[in-house]
């Protein structure tokens, strides 16, 4: 068994491509509204927004984590744009460090440095 994608509920497929897109800096695949979903480009793992008018899925803690060089730069540069964080950048009791913040529809992921000590 190996990860084969990831998909992120959402409430709005515009509001959230443009979230995606322009504050966290993925590339935008395509932008399939009739189907309501939206395909990013970003990493080895693939990515996509579904869109989901019931509410059922939104707002979910994801669990995905997004790795940076630059903890506490990334933080400051994300908070100036508005993003919620419900953990700052903390040392973890593991060793390594992270923060933890939100989409816009609450989805909550992990802003990790990457270094995780043995």
């Amino acid at each position: 068994m190996r990860l084969g994608y990831i998909n992120i509920f959402v409430s709005n497929l515009a509001r959230s491509v443009q979230f995606y897109t322009e504050v966290l800096g993925f590339k935008l695949d395509a932008f399939e509204p009739e189907f309501g979903y939206a395909p990013l480009k970003g990493g080895a793992v693939p990515l996509a927004l579904a869109e989901d008018l019931s509410g059922q899925f939104v707002g979910i803690h994801t669990g995905v984590g997004l790795i940076v060089d630059d903890l506490d730069a990334a933080y400051q540069t994300l908070s100036a744009q508005g993003v919620h964080f419900d953990l700052v950048p903390t040392r973890q009791p593991w060793g390594g460090d992270l923060a933890l913040f939100q989409d816009p529809d609450g989805n909550v992921f992990y802003l990790d440095n990457g270094a995780h000590p043995d």
